[in-house]
This record gives C-alpha cells, structure tokens and sequence, in this order.
C-alpha cells in the first residue's frame, strides 16, 4: 500500500547527507541520479493515485504512513474473525460427537451475531435462554460459549445420566475449583478422592436423624429469641429477617454453643465479607486483584485465626462446657483421613464455611419464598395456621419436636417443596465430561463429547407441563396422595439435586425452615405488603427475591 516509498516523517537521504548523518558535497553525478529518482517516484505516485486498490476507495497516496481506514475492508476484517470464530467454536463443535451429537445452537433473536447472541442473551438471563433452547431444539441442546462448550440437558429422561454418572465420568471437581479461595485448599473440590469422601462421610454423620432431633430445640430457642425483638406488632422486610435468623440457627447447630454465644458477630462480618467475595467474575477469574477478593482472602484468614483458637481451647480444657457435643464443630475436630494423618484446624474452618455456605443461602431463600407463597394465597394461608393448630392441639405451648416437624405438618412440608420448584436457589447445576457421555431422549440417541460442560437447570425443569400441570402455580397439593407428581420420575423433582450427589443437608433443611416458619405462624397474623410476588434475582449468583419482601405483622393473642 505505498509503504516502501519515503513520506515526510521518514528520513530520506538528501544531495548534502550520505543517508548516515555525514556531510557530502553535491556532485553531477549525483545530482542526475537523484533528479532520476524523483521521475521515478512521480511516476509511482501517480500510478498509486490513479489505480486505487478495490476498497481502498481512492484515498491511499504515497505519503500514507497508517493502516488501511475504509469502512468496505474493516467489515472485510470483522467478517473474517467472525468466521474464524464460526468455525473454532461453531463447526467444532458440531464435528464433536459425531453425527449423534447434540444440536448447536449458534444463533439468539437478543443479538444477531452468530455464538456473540448466545453469549449475550445468557448473561441478560440464562434460564430464559435455556428455555427457549429447549422449546426449539428439544431436550438436549448445545451452546458454544467462548472457547467452551455447554450442553444441556432439559426433563427428567434427558436428565437421568446427570445424576446417574460416576465422578470418573460427570466430574465436578474441574467446575467448581473457583471455590478454592473461599473454602481454602484441601476441601471438598480441591481435596484428593479419598480425603473428600471423608469429609462427606463425617458432613453426613453430623446431618443424621439422631442429630436432627436435636437440633430441631435449639432452632426453636433461636427463633422464639429472635422474634421477642418484633414487639406486638410492625412491618419488616422478610426477606432480611428470615437471613439473620437462618444463620443464628445454622452456628447454633454447626459451630456450637461457645461460638453462637461468645463469637457470633464477628462470624457473622467475616462471613458476609466470604460471601461478597463469590461473584461472577470470581467464576472465571477467582484470584483475580479485586477488592472484594482481598477482604474475601482476609476474612478467610481470620475465619481460620477464629476457630484455631476455638479448636484449641476446647483441646485443652476438655472438662469445660463449651457445647453439648452434637455440634458439627466437634465432629470435624475428631476427623482422620484414610493414611493416619488428622484434620488441620485450616481444614476444619474450610468445612464449616463450605457447609454455611452450602446450607445459608438455601434456607433462607426458600423460607422467604415458601411464607410470601402462602401468605400470597389466603386459602392457602387458612389451612397452614389449622395445620399447626392440630399439631399442638393437646398443649399449644408445646415445644416443637423432630417427630412433629417430620410426619404432622404435610402441607408446609409440600408448601416448601413447592416452593423450591418455582424458585430453585441453583438455577444451573454443572460437571465436567471427561468421557463421552450418552444420552437417550425425546426418542433419540446423542452423544456428548469429551471435553463438554454439561448442564441441567432445574428452574426449567421443573417447570415442564408434561411433568407438573400447570407448573407456574404454586400448588402444593401437586405432591400429596392421589397426585405426587413429584415421583412421575426419579429425576423430575430436583429441589435438593439428585442421584448420587443430591444435597446431603437436605433433612437439615427442612428441619430447619419448618420449625422457623411453624413458631412464625403460630405467633403472629402476617400479611404482605406488597400485593404481588416479588420478582426472581436472577442476576444473583445465588437466585432469591427482588423486589418487595416486606410483611405486616401482629402477635396472636
């Protein structure tokens, strides 16, 4: 493009410079090569002007120093790294798999640029772009997503080999390594297979039936103590409310009762700083210099700082009271793993906060959906309050017990349950394939390559006509006698996940919101504010609420 030719800012060497800064004096001879030169560069200069590249547009001349700027060869360039982008993220995919791999979906009405829409319109709102993917392409479906590919898998056959598969197969270690930084190393992802499995059996061992019964008192304790602070009557954002007193109850039951009483607040402040600091860029980047990660690694320093020193005072004097013993705190102290060697106190801390986490947001986001759900329908609200009358019907003033949470209060139970199908706190449950996986669906047969993300979205899969009738009401009686549409198939329900890696605090849970919200509804008249639902988050990592969550309420007489 004229680039060989000299321009005004290059040095050119003239009649009094030998081209290396020395003076020369003008010669003849020089004088005729330089004045035939000049012809030269005349002549090229106006076979440039006059014979323009196509798309150049007849605006290069021979003093031209920069790129070319004409709008024909830009969108020429643009259009070329999209079809590179086509071919490594679109045609790959497809020749993935074989001729039984799932569908590519390349293309979004958001944005009409090809694997650009797809990615646009999952960041505006991933469960309604997996819904329409599944609404045109059937239940299995894949999404090429940066230099990733994400296949789904939507309804209950489709769903089956999510759950049904081995760790060797759906890995889920290669997905959520981004939580490393907040549990700290050794834990749960991060730790080896056999390290792991003792830290789920030892999880499970403090989430047993024996242990639930009780915890279910001093959930009780906590929340009659919580609420004396209401006074006889007001108005309150639920929401935040049912948050403080989820994790009151959950360091009552986890850490102890020398922690509830002694450390709380400043579990609580480092805890909120742990869970500022999951975002989504931590998903992509969990390390990356922001501020919320350094208060994020800070707060984990001295989450591990805190306990140390809990650990090391119950060692050291254990004669003292520091808790009943049922605390999960005081199992995770005892641990060994399978060579010898016993639990750190830096693994101990990542345990518990893996389990407040894991038991925090659920809790309190499905307390809230389940009271504004009830409260949102009167004749729903009616049998709740005639339900737990009847449960404590020979003493009122009974205290609520594990066998009265479990088998005499069925429909807050499916109240719960139904709530977790319309507003799931996980909107997206994901693995990793490191071997082909297949998938029999719809009557097909696909195979998903190696190398895949694999997904299932609960938010839209339990909202499936086929499988729940009319599945945007709320419905509780959809899981009693005579309908249980729950049980159509292992894999429709998937409020707690399922199959081999169902939610193992999923008992705890229940415990835990059905005693919350039996005290609350015996003790006060409540009333939304609001006369909708609020909206779902899901711009939240953790999908909740947004929007008005505030309540009216008087205390029974």
């Amino acid at each position: 493009g004229g680039s060989a030719l000299p321009t005004p800012t290059q040095h050119s060497p003239t009649n009094n410079d030998n081209g290396n800064g020395n003076a020369l004096p003008p010669t003849t001879t020089q004088n005729s090569q330089q004045q035939q030169q000049q012809r030269q560069q005349q002549r090229r200069t106006m076979t440039i002007q006059t014979n323009p590249p196509l798309g150049f547009g007849g605006g290069l001349s021979s003093t031209s120093t920069s790129g070319p700027s004409d709008p024909l060869l830009l969108s020429l360039l643009i259009l070329a790294t999209l079809a590179l982008l086509y071919a490594a993220l679109v045609h790959r995919p497809r020749s993935k798999g074989g001729s039984s791999a799932p569908p590519v979906v390349s293309t979004s009405p958001v944005c009409g640029i090809p694997i650009v829409g797809t990615i646009v319109e999952f960041g505006k709102s991933p469960v309604k772009m997996v819904q329409r993917c599944y609404d045109e392409m059937g239940p299995v479906f894949t999404v090429p997503f940066f230099h990733k590919r994400l296949t789904f898998l939507i309804g209950p056959e489709a769903q089956e080999p999510f759950f049904k598969a081995s760790d060797e197969v759906l890995s889920q270690n290669e997905v959520y390594g981004f939580m490393k930084p907040v549990f700290g190393p050794g834990i749960v992802y991060d730790a080896s297979k056999k390290n792991r499995q003792v830290q789920f059996q030892s999880m499970a061992h403090g989430l047993r039936t024996a242990r639930l019964k009780g915890y279910t008192s001093k959930i009780e304790k906590e929340t009659r103590q919580y609420l004396e602070g209401w006074g006889e009557s007001g108005e309150l954002d639920l929401f935040k409310a049912l948050s403080e007193l989820t994790i009151l109850t959950s360091s009552r039951c986890l850490h102890g009762d020398d922690v509830r009483e002694n450390l709380f607040k400043e579990v609580s402040e480092l805890y909120h700083d742990l869970d500022q600091g999951l975002t989504p860029l931590t998903v992509f980047f969990p390390n990356a210099p922001t501020a919320v990660h350094r208060k994020r690694n800070a707060a984990r320093a001295k989450m591990v700082e805190l306990f140390s020193k809990v650990i090391k005072n119950r060692r050291e004097n254990p004669d003292a009271r520091h808790s009943d013993g049922t605390d999960i705190l005081s199992i995770f102290m005892d641990v060994k793993y399978k060579d010898g060697s016993a639990i750190t106190d830096e693994q101990v801390t990542g345990l518990l906060i893996a389990l407040l986490f894991a038991g925090q947001h659920t809790s309190c986001i499905t307390s809230t959906w389940t009271s504004l759900f009830i409260l949102n329908n009167l004749e729903i609200t009616k049998r709740i309050v005639e339900e737990q009358k009847g449960a404590f019907d020979s003493d009122p003033d009974a205290a609520v017990d594990y066998k009265k949470v479990n088998e005499e209060m069925p429909l807050l139970h499916n109240s719960m349950k139904e709530a977790l199908r319309l507003c799931p706190p996980l909107i997206l449950l994901i693995r990793y394939a490191l071997k082909e996986v297949k998938v029999k669906a719809a009557g097909k047969q696909y195979t998903i390559p190696k190398g895949d993300m694999v997904l299932i979205s609960p938010s839209v899969g339990m909202r499936i006509p086929e499988v729940f009738q009319e599945p945007d009401k709320f419905d509780p009686d959809r899981f009693g006698p005579g309908r249980e549409e729950d049980k159509s198939s292992p894999y429709a329900y998937m409020g707690f996940g399922g199959g081999m890696h169902s939610c193992m605090g999923q008992n705890f849970a229940f415990v835990q919101v059905k005693t919350i919200l039996s005290v609350l509804f015996r003790e006060f008249e409540l009333e939304m504010v609001s006369k909708t639902m609020p909206e779902i988050d899901y711009e939240a990592m953790v999908v909740g609420p947004k929007g008005d969550c505030r309540v009216r309420y008087k205390r029974r007489c």
